[in-house]
């Protein structure tokens, strides 16, 4: 199996990073996607601590969304800043996981993320609507661990 840097293609990596900047478009939130070979703690303890480390919980509204993944380990999780969290559903984020599940199920990783991404980007965009005066706060790329 590859590693986290080369588990996507160049073409899968531009197809990730498309998909954040399109969902970004229409909203002042932040969405990143994360890709480690391992996660040797829990999960969403692990995603909690990249999310930091990416700085993510500095936007100015709090809107960050961290995608990370953990290839070898087959696991992944979806967190929010507090300033998303307080307004979407309780069940929104495991919504999302089961969504993006269905597609790794079939081995469409990048589908997976890109339908993550696209559905992240419209909740963001109803209660993060882009204004004018936004700036991209965090870099669209993906991060490896």
């Amino acid at each position: 199996m590859s590693s986290a840097a080369t588990f996507f293609t160049s073409e899968e990596k531009i197809r990730i990073k498309t998909a954040i900047l399109k969902a970004e478009l229409d909203t002042s939130g932040e969405i990143r996607v994360h890709i480690e070979n391992h996660c040797i703690t829990n999960i969403l303890d692990r995603a909690s601590y990249v999310f930091k480390e990416l700085k993510m919980n500095e936007t100015a509204l709090r809107n960050g969304v961290l995608i990370y993944l953990a290839i070898k380990d087959h696991q992944f999780a979806i967190i929010g800043d507090s300033g998303i969290n307080q307004k979407v559903e309780e069940t929104f984020w495991e919504d999302i996981k089961t969504l993006m599940s269905e597609y790794f199920r079939q081995g469409d990783f990048v589908g997976g993320i890109e339908k993550g991404i696209e559905q992240t980007g419209k909740k963001l965009k109803k209660y993060f609507p882009f204004h004018v005066k936004d700036i991209n706060e965090l870099s669209d790329e993906i991060s490896f661990g």
